[in-house]
C-alpha cells in the first residue's frame, strides 16, 4: 500500500513539474519559434513560377526516398508562403507559420479574430498532403467551404495539387472525385453522414471516401464541444404513428404548471402526483385506462414515454429559441451560432411531439440505421487538430476527450480594443433601454455597432426595439441565414447597427470600412469583362480603406452582449469581434437580474449581493467583483455541461466500440470477400449449430437436419451420420462442413454469385447491427432504475450490451448463409447492384 501511494506520489510531482516547466504554453511556442526562424531564412522569390510548383515533386520524392514529413516541414512551409504571395499577394505573418506548425503537431491553433486562420490552414494542408493520403480541411457550413476552396485552392493548384469541395447537392460520383483529391474542404455535417452512408454500401465502387488520415478543423470548438452531445443520424421510416402524437399532445396540452416539476438547470421536466391524476382521469374519459389501471402499468410503457416526450416539448422546447417554424417544418436552432441545423432532428419521438404542438405536418417515425457523434468520427482520424479563437476555457475538455494540447499564438498586433465593464440591470426592459442609449450614441457619430443576442427571440426583441427608436438595422438570425456573408462583410461599414444570433457569421471577417473582398464578389458576380471587374474591385479597394480611415477615427467597432452566455467562450467569440489587427474598438456586456444565466446559474450568494444595493429603476451596477462572480457562475456551467458530455460519452462509447467492430468486419466482407470467407461463415454457422441440437445437455438429429435444410439448403441424413460415427460430434461436425463445402463449392468459381453472397453478407450484418443499435436505445432509456438497487447503471449498462452484442454474431452468420442458400425467399436481394 505504502509503495502504491509514493509511485502515485512520484507521478503526481513529476506530472506537475513536465507541466510546468515543458507543457506550458511559452515553452511550446519557443520551441516552434526557433522552426519560424528557419522558415524565414528561405528565399524562394528568385524561383520561376515553373520551379516553384515543381517543388511540390521535390518534396515527394525526399518523402519517398525516407524522409519524414518532419524532415521537410521548413521547406515546404516556404513553398505556400512564397506561392500565397504570388497568388493570393498575401503573404504569411510569422505568426501564421507559428499556427501552422501547431496544427501539423496536431495541436490546436487559438488565433484571434481577424488574425488569418485560413491562410495558416495552407501550410499544414500542403506539407500533409504530400503523402499522397488526403487531407480534409472542415468547415462549419458549405458558404465557407466553397469559399475557401476557391481562394486558397489557387495556392494548392498554383503547387500542382488537387482541391476538392463536397456540396450538400451532390451525387455518390461526384463526392467520390472530390474526396478523391489531394485537399478536401467539407463541412463537418457532409463528412459524418459520408462515413455513416459509405459503411451502409453494398460495394467497393459505391464508397465516396478514402481513408480518415488527416483533419483540419475550422472553428473546432464549435464542432467539437457545441455540437458534441448530438448525434449524426442515419434513419429509416417506421410504422405511422401521427395520430398517437397529435392525440397525446391534446391531453399534455391541458396541463399547466402546477401538474408537473420544471428543471430549467438540467433541462428536465417530470410530472407530479396531480399531473399524474389528470392525465389518467383525462384517459379514463376516453376508455383508455379502466378504473383499476395507470399510466405506469407495463402494458402502458409507449404511451407514458410519449407523455413525457410531450410534456418536454411542451414545457421545455421554446419556439424561435431551440427551434423554428418554417415551410410547415420544425427546423432545430443551433444554440451556439443561431443557425438552422438541416437535416438534424431530435430523436426518441421527440421532434415529432414539438411537430404535434405546433400543429405542423408530423413526419414519419424513423428507425436508426446509423449514427456516430463528432466525438468518435473525429477521434477516427490519424492526425486531428484545428483552429479557433477560443478554445483556452475548454482545454481540459480537449486533453481528456480528444488527446489535443492548445497552442495560444500571439497576435500580429498588439489588440487595441477596450473592453468595458459589465452593466447590471434589476429587469430586462431596463436593460433594453440601456442598450438602446448606448447605440443612440454611437450612431450618432456613424461608429459602426454589432450587437449580439442569445436567441432568434432575442434578436427580434432588440431589432423591435431599434425600430420604434428609429435606428437603422440589418438582423443576422437563423431566419435569413442566406445573406450572412454579405450582412457580415457590410457590419463594420459607417453608421451600421447589425443584430446577430451568438456566432453567427463566424468565419467571416468584420473589417472596418466593409470587407471588399465579399463586397467586390457580390457586384462582379454577373460579369465576365475582366477589365470591368477589375475597374470595380479597384474602385471598392479604395473606398474601402477610405472608410476604414473614417470609421477609425469614430472609435473603430462597438461590440454590445446583450446578456452574458452560459459558457465564457461565446462571450469570447462575441468580444473579439472587434479590434482585429490592431484595430481600436471597444466591448460591453449588458445584464439584467432576468436573464437566464443569472436567473438560473447565479449563486445564491451573489442574488443575496446584489438586492443588498436595493436597485431602483434604470439604476445600474458596475462591479469587478460581480463581473467575476458572474464567471465563476459561468464556469459551474461550463463544467456542469462538461460532466454531462463526459457521461454522454461514456454511455455512447459503449455503442461506438461496437460499431468500430462491426464496421471492421463490414469493410472486411465488403472490399474482399471471397470463396474463403464465405466457407468461413459456413463453418460458424455449422459450429453454432451443433452446439445447438448435439451438445450433451440437448441431443436432436432430426432438428438439425431439418436446420441443415432450411438454413443451409443442404439434406443430410444425421441419425445416419451419428451411427457411421459413433456419435462423435466433432466427427459429425467434420462430416456436415465438407458436405456443405461441396454445395457451395458451384460459387467457387463464380464472380457474380460471389458477389451476391457479398451482398448477403451485408444485407445480414446491416438487419443485425439495425435491430441492436434499436436494443441499446431502450436498454440506455431503463438502464437508470439500476440505481435504485445500488448498482451503478453505465457498468450494468456495459456488461448487458456486450451481452446483448455477443448473440448478435451466430444471427449474422445465419442470415449471410440462409440469404444466400434459399434466394428465392428473398427476390429484393436479386435486384442489389453488387
Amino acid at each position: 500500500m505504502f509503495v502504491f501511494s509514493l509511485k502515485k506520489a512520484i507521478e503526481i510531482v513529476v506530472s506537475s513539474v513536465k507541466k510546468l516547466f515543458f507543457g506550458s504554453n511559452q515553452f511550446l511556442l519557443n520551441k516552434m519559434w526557433k522552426v519560424v526562424d528557419q522558415i524565414d531564412h528561405i528565399n524562394l522569390s528568385d524561383l520561376s513560377d515553373k520551379d516553384l510548383s515543381g517543388m511540390t515533386f521535390v518534396l515527394k520524392e525526399r518523402l519517398k526516398n525516407g524522409e519524414s514529413i518532419d524532415d521537410i516541414l521548413v521547406d515546404a512551409f516556404a513553398v505556400v508562403r512564397e506561392a500565397a504571395h504570388r497568388v493570393l499577394n498575401e503573404r504569411p505573418y510569422r505568426v501564421q507559420l507559428l499556427g501552422g506548425i501547431a496544427l501539423h503537431k496536431g495541436m490546436i491553433s487559438e488565433m484571434k479574430t481577424g488574425e488569418g486562420k485560413t491562410l495558416t490552414s495552407a501550410l499544414p494542408a500542403y506539407l500533409n498532403a504530400l503523402t499522397g493520403e488526403g487531407v480534409h480541411i472542415v468547415t462549419v457550413n458549405d458558404y465557407l467551404a466553397e469559399r475557401d476552396s476557391k481562394l486558397i485552392g489557387k495556392i494548392f493548384n498554383f503547387l500542382g495539387l488537387s482541391v476538392g469541395c463536397v456540396a450538400n447537392h451532390m451525387g455518390d460520383e461526384a463526392r467520390k472525385q472530390q474526396y478523391d483529391c489531394d485537399i478536401t474542404y467539407i463541412t463537418n455535417n457532409e463528412l459524418g453522414f459520408d462515413y455513416l452512408r459509405d459503411n451502409l454500401k453494398m460495394s467497393p465502387d459505391q464508397v465516396c471516401q478514402r481513408g480518415l488520415h488527416c483533419a483540419i478543423v475550422d472553428e473546432i470548438d464549435n464542432i467539437l464541444i457545441d455540437e458534441a452531445r448530438t448525434p449524426l443520424i442515419i434513419s429509416g421510416s417506421s410504422e405511422e404513428t401521427s395520430g398517437l402524437y397529435m392525440w397525446i399532445q391534446s391531453i399534455v396540452s391541458q396541463l399547466d404548471e402546477a401538474h408537473y416539476e420544471k428543471d430549467e438547470k438540467n433541462h428536465t421536466v417530470t410530472l407530479n402526483e396531480d399531473g399524474i391524476q389528470k392525465i389518467e382521469n383525462i384517459m379514463r374519459q376516453e376508455g383508455v385506462l379502466d378504473d383499476d389501471q395507470t399510466i405506469y402499468d407495463s402494458q402502458h410503457i409507449i404511451l407514458i414515454h410519449h407523455i413525457n416526450q410531450a410534456l418536454k416539448a411542451n414545457a421545455l422546447f421554446i419556439k424561435n429559441v431551440h427551434y423554428m417554424v418554417s415551410d410547415n417544418k420544425v427546423n432545430i436552432i443551433d444554440e451556439f451560432t443561431g443557425r438552422i441545423m438541416h437535416g438534424r432532428r431530435y430523436s426518441d419521438g421527440l421532434h415529432q411531439a414539438i411537430e404535434a404542438k405546433e400543429s405542423v405536418e408530423i413526419q414519419e417515425e424513423n428507425q436508426t440505421l446509423a449514427s456516430i457523434t463528432f466525438q468518435r468520427l473525429f477521434r477516427l482520424y490519424g492526425k486531428l487538430c484545428g483552429m479557433t479563437g477560443t478554445a483556452s476555457t475548454e482545454t481540459e475538455e480537449f486533453e481528456k476527450i480528444y488527446n489535443l494540447n492548445i497552442a495560444v499564438i500571439p497576435t500580429n498586433k498588439t489588440i487595441a480594443r477596450i473592453d468595458h465593464e459589465d452593466e447590471i440591470y434589476g429587469t430586462m426592459k431596463e436593460k433594453i433601454n440601456a442598450v438602446i442609449s448606448l447605440v443612440k450614441k454611437c450612431h450618432a457619430k456613424a461608429q459602426p455597432v454589432l450587437l449580439g443576442t442569445s436567441s432568434v427571440e432575442k434578436s427580434q426583441i432588440f431589432a423591435d426595439a431599434l425600430t420604434e427608436h428609429g435606428i437603422m438595422h440589418r438582423v443576422l438570425n437563423a431566419k435569413n441565414h442566406a445573406n450572412e456573408a454579405k450582412i457580415i462583410a457590410n457590419a463594420g461599414k459607417l453608421g451600421h447597427v447589425t443584430v446577430v444570433t451568438n456566432m453567427a457569421g463566424r468565419g467571416t471577417d468584420i473589417k472596418l470600412g466593409g470587407n471588399p473582398k465579399i463586397l467586390i464578389e457580390d457586384l462582379t458576380k454577373d460579369l465576365d469583362d475582366e477589365e470591368q471587374i477589375s475597374e470595380i474591385s479597384n474602385h471598392v479597394n479604395e473606398q474601402s480603406e477610405k472608410e476604414r480611415e473614417e470609421v477609425l477615427k469614430v472609435g473603430g467597432l462597438f461590440v454590445v452582449g446583450t446578456e452574458r452566455h452560459e459558457s465564457r467562450r461565446i462571450d469570447n467569440q462575441l468580444r473579439g469581434r472587434s479590434g482585429r489587427q490592431g484595430d481600436i474598438g471597444e466591448s460591453k456586456f449588458f445584464l439584467s437580474l432576468e436573464d437566464d444565466l443569472m436567473r438560473i446559474f447565479a449563486s445564491g450568494n451573489l442574488k443575496q449581493w446584489l438586492k443588498r444595493f436595493g436597485l431602483k429603476e434604470g439604476e445600474k451596477i458596475t462591479s469587478k467583483m460581480i463581473t467575476k462572480a458572474i464567471s465563476k457562475a459561468q464556469k459551474r456551467v461550463e463544467a456542469h455541461n462538461f460532466d454531462i458530455r463526459q457521461q454522454m460519452k461514456k454511455y455512447a462509447d459503449v455503442k461506438e466500440d461496437q460499431m468500430s467492430y462491426i464496421y471492421l468486419y463490414r469493410n472486411e466482407i465488403l472490399s474482399s470477400f471471397n470463396f474463403d470467407m464465405l466457407i468461413d461463415i459456413s463453418n460458424r454457422v455449422i459450429d453454432n449449430a451443433m452446439e445447438k441440437f448435439l451438445s450433451d445437455e440437448n441431443w436432436n438429429e432430426s432438428g438439425l437436419s431439418e436446420y441443415l435444410q432450411s438454413v443451409c439448403g443442404i439434406n443430410i441424413d444425421i441419425a445416419s451420420a451419428v451411427k457411421d460415427t459413433q456419435a462423435n460430434s466433432s466427427l459429425i461436425s467434420n462430416y456436415v462442413k465438407e458436405n456443405l463445402r461441396v454445395h457451395l463449392s458451384q460459387f467457387e468459381n463464380d464472380e457474380d454469385m460471389i458477389s451476391f453472397s457479398r451482398v448477403c453478407a451485408l444485407n445480414a450484418i446491416d438487419d443485425q447491427w439495425r435491430s441492436h443499435v434499436q436494443a441499446l436505445d431502450y436498454l440506455r432509456q431503463g438502464i437508470n432504475l439500476k440505481s435504485y438497487g445500488q448498482k451503478d447503471p453505465l457498468i450494468e449498462y456495459k456488461k448487458d450490451a456486450f451481452a446483448m452484442f455477443e448473440k448478435i454474431w451466430p444471427s449474422i452468420y445465419e442470415n449471410s448463409l440462409q440469404n444466400l442458400t434459399n434466394k428465392t425467399s428473398h427476390p429484393s436481394l436479386l435486384d442489389e447492384e453488387y
